[in-house]
């Protein structure tokens, strides 16, 4: 299920992290969770957006495992916001 233009900064995110199923795991959700962070909102998704209760695991695992990810990463480009 792949859309034409991935929905950042979630995209980027689980992509850096290792991928929708790796990130399920970090977080404790189901794999469709994590893709739907990254479909568009008139498709179900939230945009692009991760919710908010699951940065700090994010970003608690990305700097153990050296991953390149930071509190910046989150927040989407004002062309994204929009």
């Amino acid at each position: 299920m792949r859309y034409k233009r991935r929905m950042e900064p979630a995209a980027s995110i689980v992509r850096a992290l290792g991928g929708p199923s790796k990130v399920a795991e970090i977080v404790g959700v189901h794999r469709t969770r994590v893709s739907n962070w990254m479909r568009p909102r008139s498709k179900g998704g939230t945009g692009g957006f991760i919710p908010q209760k699951h940065v700090s695991k994010l970003l608690g695992y990305a700097i153990k495992h050296d991953k390149p990810v930071s509190a910046a990463s989150f927040i989407p480009a004002p062309a994204e916001a929009a």
